[in-house]
């Protein structure tokens, strides 16, 4: 059921950013690259770059990928980096996702990443999926456990939705959330998505 799950969030994602309009991509926290394949297959995607702090999945991804040393002039690119630090090179993206990474990340650096994201690379999209704390009884889990031992927290709704209104409020974006799976009509969907938009008039 996770891997159908994930099929399904990461083709989620792929119709939002086709839909956006987005040609320059950046996905935040790349893992092994399962989103930038599906990407690469889209031609609407002129650019593509991830980047990752974990050097054995960025090696899983370029090997994926079929990627070598990077170039310039790359259309897909992997990289090592944080997108906690607001890169240069990195601003003017049109989008941007950051799938299933926030939770891996201790609640205090948050606005650390909000500062990088939304205030220095500053997407016209960006796209934040994070399970839903509320649905995990559904998938038999023992109350206070969560999916994975890296996750620093898991949200119910109201939180995560708190969350990126205050995001969205202070770095003048809108904001539309989706739910991601199977739908219980008390819990929700075990994947909940976040789709910022940043508001014309605040646009560059």
């Amino acid at each position: 059921m996770a891997s159908a799950l994930h099929k399904e969030r990461l083709d989620a994602i792929v119709r939002r950013l086709l839909d956006s309009g987005a040609a320059r991509v950046l996905d935040l926290g790349c893992g092994p690259g399962e989103l930038m394949l599906r990407l690469a297959q889209q031609p609407q995607f002129t650019r593509i770059v991830g980047i990752d702090i974990d050097a054995r999945v960025l090696g899983e991804a370029r090997s994926a990928l079929g990627l070598g040393l990077p170039h310039p002039a790359d259309r897909i690119q992997v990289r090592y980096g944080s997108y906690e630090e607001a890169d240069p090179e990195l601003a003017g993206f049109d989008a941007a996702a950051l799938v299933e990474t926030i939770e891996h990340i201790d609640p205090g650096r948050l606005p650390r990443v909000e500062r990088a994201v939304f205030g220095g690379m500053r997407p016209r999209t960006v796209l934040v999926t994070t399970p839903n704390q509320e649905f995990n009884a559904l998938h038999g889990m023992a109350p206070g456990k969560r999916r994975h031992p890296g996750h620093r927290f898991e949200w119910d709704r109201a939180k995560f939705r708190e969350w990126a209104k205050g995001v969205a409020q202070r770095n003048g974006y809108e904001v539309r959330f989706i739910d991601i799976g199977a739908r219980d009509p008390v819990r929700g969907s075990s994947t909940q998505m976040a789709h910022f938009i940043a508001s014309t008039c605040t646009q560059a």
